[in-house]
């Protein structure tokens, strides 16, 4: 056997089952966290409350229940938004269930800034949709959440944001991009280094990941969990996004 065949043969064999990828990204100066997931080949997941009924909310506690249970945490990100008490203000079905209901509020933050939407995953599918449009899909989601504002949809930055705008933040959101050539679509998890506007923030899904669609998942509270990263997680979240192996 050639010694190239043989060291693709042990590559192959020693390469994980999952094909999450993580890294960062710069772009137009600034950096940017992002995480590629494929539905369907990697275990990506939302979660809330434990078996007992209380929430999770430290991504700390998540990895500890999953650790018990023989799985290894991957990756983990904050959902949508939510209320006192850690429970999600918008939609959030777990593993089949609903358990909270769409939210169609016009008023109260980024979420009434609208449209804003679901992402949702199906086997080995997964969809950003605005949330009416969501309503007529009728797809019986295995996991899906809703926030807002939409970044992108259709290919189309959300017509409120300004190049100009002044209101800069840390900011975290979730594309379905291009796969590349032949290959099916992609779950981008994206969060900004630093500070920017909604306009960059969304430009950047749409021009630098390759995500017509586009949710936008949170502000300064948010944090990206990997191994290599850790966890800076500052506050409890409600919905927390995680992949496992």
């Amino acid at each position: 056997m050639r010694p190239v065949l043989l060291s693709l043969l042990l590559l192959s064999a020693c390469s994980p089952a999952h094909a999450l990828k993580s890294g960062e990204v710069n772009a137009g100066g600034q950096m940017y966290a992002v995480v590629t997931i494929q539905p369907g080949q990697d275990a990506l997941r939302l979660y809330w409350q434990r078996p007992n009924g209380q929430p999770y909310g430290l991504i700390g506690a998540l990895k500890s229940d999953l650790a018990k249970q023989g799985k290894t945490l991957l990756f983990a990100t904050n959902s949508g938004i939510y209320a006192p008490g850690l429970r999600p203000l918008g939609l959030h079905v777990q593993a089949g269930r609903e358990l909270v209901g769409l939210n169609h509020a016009r008023s109260g933050g980024n979420f009434a800034l609208l449209p804003n939407g679901v992402f949702w995953i199906k086997g080995n599918r997964a969809g950003v949709s605005e949330s009416r449009a969501y309503e007529r899909l009728n797809i019986s989601p295995d996991f899906a959440s809703q926030s807002g504002p939409l970044l992108v949809q259709g290919g189309r930055l959300h017509p409120s944001f300004n190049a100009g705008s002044t209101s800069a933040k840390l900011r975290s959101g979730v594309g379905v991009c291009a796969g590349g050539p032949g290959q099916p679509s992609v779950v981008k998890f994206a969060m900004s280094e630093g500070a920017v506007n909604f306009y960059d923030f969304a430009r950047f899904f749409r021009d630098t990941l390759g995500c017509p669609d586009a949710l936008y998942l949170d502000g300064s509270i948010s944090t990206f969990y990997t191994p290599d990263r850790g966890d800076s997680q500052l506050l409890a979240y409600a919905g927390i996004w995680g992949v496992t192996k």
